[in-house]
């Protein structure tokens, strides 16, 4: 991982770190290495955060790595037809069109449908660019191929990105229907 900052495996380190020094701190009573541990804990909740933050501008997302990726078409599209077809039912409601209604229930379901192919697609890459960059990256950085390490560690970011981006509009949906 060339970015530390935003590493979920370095926040982990981290936290591991933190419970040791907070459990050497308790065995020998020094306050010391008690607020060390604080410190680090401190430090891996922000890593941990930082890591899974993501912001979304429509169909693009962003990374704090400074990646940038664009959803498969089929998600947006998929999103459209579920407005359209909640727009329609909505309508056929308020002026008794059955058909028109029943319609918009159909073009909402395959809308929903039409989404989660495209999450799942943008899944799967964003998981395997993880792993083929992680990977391929430790294996450069054996042979000391400082360029094709840094080109595994932006195709890394990029699926994290992706995946991270996926993982956004699903916690949105979960809430919405919490929230519901």
């Amino acid at each position: 991982m060339g970015d530390k900052n935003t590493s979920t495996l370095q926040s982990y380190v981290d936290s591991a770190t933190s419970a040791v020094q907070s459990a050497v701190g308790s065995i020998t009573g020094n306050t010391a290495d008690k607020e060390k541990a604080e410190q680090t804990k401190s430090k891996a909740e922000a890593e941990n955060d930082l890591s899974h933050a993501t912001a979304k501008a429509g169909p693009v997302n962003f990374s704090s790595s400074g990646a940038v990726t664009t959803d498969d078409p089929n998600r947006t599209q998929g999103s459209w037809n579920q407005t359209i077809g909640s727009g329609k039912e909505t309508l056929g409601n308020l002026v008794g069109a059955e058909g028109l209604k029943q319609q918009g229930i159909e073009q909402n379901r395959a809308g929903k449908e039409q989404e989660a192919r495209g999450q799942l697609s943008d899944l799967g890459s964003g998981v395997t660019d993880r792993a083929k960059g992680t990977i391929g990256g430790a294996v450069a950085g054996l042979t000391g191929d400082r360029e094709e390490q840094e080109r595994r560690q932006a195709q890394h970011d990029t699926g994290k990105t992706q995946q991270r981006g996926v993982e956004a509009d699903l916690q949105k949906q979960a809430d919405a229907q919490h929230n519901a």
